[in-house]
């Protein structure tokens, strides 16, 4: 029997999301983000959902642009720490000893330790209740290249990325591999 919890913000697993932008003085800031996911296939797209009392909100808006960076589990502090920090009273970079790189295709900063970042175009942006979902279109991914499979592909198992459980405010790596999408099904009775 299923027991009612109320309605809660809660969803598994949700991802840890390093959001970069540069103020309206040109300051980098990054802020890490559990509220967002893929939107959209064509165009590319992914969203994020952010209070507008944060200083990454109003740097979007500005800039019209915004980096994700996803953090491998081997900088849970320093993601963590983007989190509970803010860039108005702070240099986040200078006190998690991580580094910027600027994009060359959008107006925002990256991670440069991070091994996987999204370089997004705002798109459009709505505010619902206390968060405004922001939606950015992809215009590049980056990888490092130690990260890719030998058919060029990201692979899961060498980011090693961050998850977010948000019902106990804790983190987590990913687990095992356990089938191949599209195809596990196949083994169940009926036909596609």
């Amino acid at each position: 029997m299923k027991k009612s919890i109320g309605a809660v913000t809660i969803v598994f697993p949700t991802p840890v999301f390093v959001v970069g932008t540069f103020d309206k003085s040109g300051k980098p800031n990054v802020m890490a983000a559990a509220w967002g996911g893929i939107c959209c296939s064509k165009p590319p797209c992914v969203n994020i959902s952010l209070r507008e009392a944060t200083y990454t909100h109003s740097s979007i808006l500005e800039q019209k642009a915004f980096t994700i960076s996803i953090p491998s589990e081997k900088y849970m502090k320093e993601a963590d720490y983007f989190g509970i920090v803010s860039g108005k009273t702070n240099d986040k970079f200078t006190g998690s000893g991580l580094n910027y790189v600027k994009s060359d295709i959008v107006n925002a900063p990256y991670v440069k330790e991070f091994p996987f970042v999204l370089e997004c175009a705002l798109l459009q942006h709505l505010k619902i209740g206390l968060h405004t979902m922001f939606i950015g279109e992809i215009k590049d991914v980056k990888i490092d290249d130690d990260m890719l499979n030998s058919e060029g592909k990201p692979e899961i198992k060498k980011i090693n990325p961050l998850i977010y459980d948000p019902a106990t405010r804790k983190y987590y790596a990913i687990g095992e591999n356990l089938g191949s999408a599209f195809s596990a099904g196949k083994e169940v009775g009926g036909k596609p």
